[in-house]
């Protein structure tokens, strides 16, 4: 399985706004996480998982996840190809990756927040939370 976007949408009129992502479903989600990375360190990176998988909302800002499929989980090749997709508070979708990735969280605009939903019993984290140096891949910022 590789990552995935879940599509939502957006309803507004002259009560306010609803952002909504129907099609997703909490059945497998455990725990979440809310990030805001700092001004001086917007990429968060890098943190692999075996067995857990991985939701991520965007609240408000806009970030760049970037995601690779670990090929091995003690010495993983330098060479991975990196996947980028891009979330915003503007749009209202879910980025689905899926146990066996790393993850890097990049924020783009100030005071960006993130919601992670994770499928793995916090009793069971220890045992595969694989961390990697933040330069090990190299993220294009361009």
């Amino acid at each position: 399985m590789i990552a995935s976007i879940i599509e939502g949408g957006n309803f507004l009129d002259h009560r306010g706004s609803i952002s909504y992502v129907n099609d997703f479903s909490f059945k497998e989600i455990e725990r979440f996480y809310i990030i805001s990375n700092s001004e001086e360190n917007p990429i968060r990176a890098w943190q692999g998982h075996k067995l857990d998988a991985k939701n991520f909302y965007c609240v408000s800002g806009a970030f760049k996840i970037h995601f690779l499929k670990i090929d091995n989980w003690e010495n993983p090749s330098k060479n991975l190809k990196i996947e980028t997709i891009l979330v915003s508070a503007r749009e209202s979708k879910i980025v689905h990756i899926p146990a066996g990735y790393a993850n890097a969280i990049e924020s783009l605009e100030k005071d960006s927040k993130l919601i992670s939903f994770s499928t793995l019993p916090l009793a069971n984290v220890c045992d595969d939370d694989f961390r990697y140096a933040s330069d090990y891949w190299k993220i294009n910022r361009a």
